[in-house]
């Protein structure tokens, strides 16, 4: 029996490790892609412990469109036959007001949310489109909605994913190809270390008093999402804590 073949873009923590497990578990075989080399093997040498799964490992930085092009257009045979993309590389960096902001912090969002994104979704694309079937799921945010103090460029970013996510939709429905975005509140990964530049006390208390969303629990999103039937197609999932109504109220207790 062929089993589906799925290639996840930021696989080395957080999210897309989550959804790596996830589809391991459920009998994927996965493409496990991220910048950090020695946890993508230990990811696979996890993936095929726990689960006996087939797990290819690829180490490139999304922002090089040369990079990307050089990995997933030399794809080898059968791996190329791509049923899933979880375009899920990218993150936050700084919390400051338009005219504090650092204009390094804003290049690497776009690159990575954006123009990264962008440039996976080039080389894949075609080939679901060769097949005639696929699914593409985006990591959005519900800063892609809703804007809020501090985030601009951020929620910028996310807002394009939005919009990236609805454009999809329409150019490839014609070749069978289902497109997903999952839009998901706060979520404990490493998010806000990275967006404070590995300030672990300042990263905490981003979640004080609040039960968050983990990992796992965006992964099981995206999971209900792609095993629908072939005829339904998820258009989007928004979820949050309990504790956060939207992007600006958070009850903490």
């Amino acid at each position: 029996m062929e089993r589906n073949t799925a290639l996840i873009t930021g696989a080395t923590s957080g999210i897309g490790e989550a959804t790596a497990h996830a589809l391991a578990a459920a009998g994927w075989r996965v493409i496990v892609t991220g910048r950090r080399a020695e946890r993508l093997k230990s990811l696979k040498t996890e993936l095929k412990s726990t689960f006996g799964a087939d797990i290819l490992t690829l180490a490139f930085d999304v922002r090089d469109p040369h990079q990307v092009a050089a990995s997933l257009g030399t794809l080898p045979g059968s791996w190329r036959a791509i049923d899933l993309l979880v375009n899920n590389a990218g993150g936050a960096l700084g919390l400051e007001p338009i005219d504090e902001g650092d204009v390094g912090d804003w290049e690497q969002m776009i690159d990575t949310n954006v123009k990264g994104l962008l440039y996976v979704t080039r080389i894949v694309a075609p080939m679901m489109v060769e097949r005639g079937r696929g699914h593409i799921v985006n990591i959005g945010s519900i800063a892609g909605r809703q804007v809020y103090a501090n985030g601009a460029v951020y929620c910028a970013t996310k807002h394009a994913v939005n919009a990236l996510s609805q454009g999809m939709r329409i150019d490839l429905v014609r070749h069978g190809i289902r497109v997903t975005e999952i839009r998901p509140g706060m979520v404990e990964t490493e998010f806000s270390e990275v967006r404070f530049h590995g300030d672990e006390e300042r990263a905490a208390s981003v979640y004080e008093g609040v039960e968050p969303l983990v990992a796992e629990d965006i992964a099981d999103a995206v999971m209900w999402a792609v095993t629908r039937p072939p005829h339904v197609n998820i258009d989007e999932i928004v979820l949050t804590p309990q504790q956060q109504a939207n992007a600006y109220y958070t009850h903490r207790k």
